[in-house]
């Protein structure tokens, strides 16, 4: 028997096998049982649905604030206003990113929700402690005007990219917040005539932007066949344990490659923001910076991303515990390679995505639900228009306010 059957008495069947860290029984549609972890269906029905006049005002209070800044000539308030602004986008990064890391462990129950996030959060930390080279790429795409005009733009930029970032987390679609967050910087920079280096947007975004999945794709079909040919006799029931436990490795090992990756992106907007300001003459990125970065990331990540967690853990196909492996290995080694050797901003998203479908596929390629899939790469081509488009209006109500 190969390990994508399911044996008898080691795998519960029906709607039992959908509980996601609660009791046997427990399924994505019903209610929890008091004191039980809470399930997927469970969190995303209590989702914030108040959230939403919290964002509108708190866009409008930056919208203002930025305005009687430039009016004022208050650069430093402005300053420290992007600051802020790119440490919330770190954080909403680690809520909406928090499912690349886990929902593949947390779907094949490998680990419970909270555990799941808890060690996503500290291994995001670590991760974004491991290097800066991510983050002077972000900070070389554009080169916005010096002084608050320039801070204008980046702040702009940035707003694009969180308002994008929460439209498709409401809606439960995994997009990049990398992209999301390059686009919104292009967006912001078309629109206040600065210089776009296009050769690291094409080098170092959008061919790393096809690139990435199509070998994850790949790759992870290659591992997750490796995987079937050498535990082809073994013991399916002993076989799933045992990459349970494997599957917690990889999936601190994803989470830390999403740290490395993500938090470098926000590292390279404030320097950014510090460059236009005569604070840095970004060769290096500062400790503090780091730092911040690497917290708002991690306490963004254990806020958790409910409703990407379940399109990516069960919606594009049904996992168990050697895909998960196989998935979240592959995406690691992506991660890693593309963020030391080519110095690549890669989307996370994308990467563990495609990683998914191709184990998926070694069953059949009618077990990735391909509808799934259409909508999750729609959501990918809009990405960058569409942070940018947003990114561009915010510019142009901030200056004209502003002027």
């Amino acid at each position: 028997m190969s390990v994508r059957d399911e044996p008898q008495g080691t795998e519960p069947r029906g709607p039992a096998a959908h509980s996601v860290g609660g009791p046997v029984g427990a399924t994505l549609t019903k209610d929890e049982a008091p004191g039980a972890e809470p399930t997927l269906g469970e969190q995303i029905r209590r989702g914030p649905a108040r959230f939403w006049p919290v964002l509108l005002l708190g866009f409008l209070a930056v919208i203002l604030a930025g305005a009687l800044g430039l009016r004022s000539d208050a650069q430093a308030a402005v300053l420290v206003l992007v600051v802020v602004i790119a440490l919330v986008f770190d954080y909403t990064n680690g809520f909406h990113d928090a499912a690349n890391a886990i929902a593949t462990s947390v779907s094949t129950r490998a680990l419970t929700p909270r555990a799941a996030l808890l060690m996503a959060a500290v291994m995001n930390l670590i991760g974004a402690l491991l290097g800066v080279e991510v983050a002077k790429t972000v900070s070389e795409v554009i080169t916005p005007p010096t002084g608050l005009h320039g801070l204008t733009v980046v702040a702009a930029g940035v707003l694009g990219a969180i308002t994008w970032n929460l439209i498709t987390w409401y809606f439960g679609l995994p997009s990049s917040s990398s992209h999301a967050l390059i686009g919104g910087v292009v967006g912001a920079g078309l629109a206040s005539a600065s210089t776009v280096s296009w050769s690291t947007v094409v080098e170092k975004v959008a061919i790393p932007m096809v690139i990435s999945p199509v070998a994850g794709f790949g790759l992870a079909y290659l591992v997750m066949i490796a995987i079937l040919w050498i535990f082809r006799r073994a013991n399916p029931g002993r076989i799933a344990r045992r990459f349970r436990i494997a599957q917690s490795l990889s999936a601190a090992s994803m989470a830390l490659g999403h740290g490395l990756q993500d938090a470098q992106k926000t590292m390279g907007i404030i320097v950014l923001a510090l460059v236009t300001t005569g604070h840095s003459d970004g060769k290096s990125v500062p400790l503090w910076v780091i730092v911040a970065c690497a917290g708002a990331l991690s306490l963004g990540t254990y806020a958790g991303g409910w409703r990407i967690m379940r399109t990516l853990g069960r919606r594009v196909i049904e996992l168990d515990p050697p895909k998960g492996f196989a998935a979240e290995s592959t995406a690691s080694m992506i991660l890693y390679a593309t963020a030391y050797i080519w110095h690549a901003p890669i989307s996370t998203t994308h990467t563990i995505t495609s990683c998914i479908m191709g184990v998926g596929a070694t069953k059949r390629l009618s077990a990735v639900r391909w509808g799934v899939a259409g909508n999750i790469i729609t959501a990918w081509v809009l990405t960058m228009p569409m942070a940018a488009s947003v990114a561009a209006v915010v510019y142009f109500v901030v200056h004209f306010f502003g002027a």
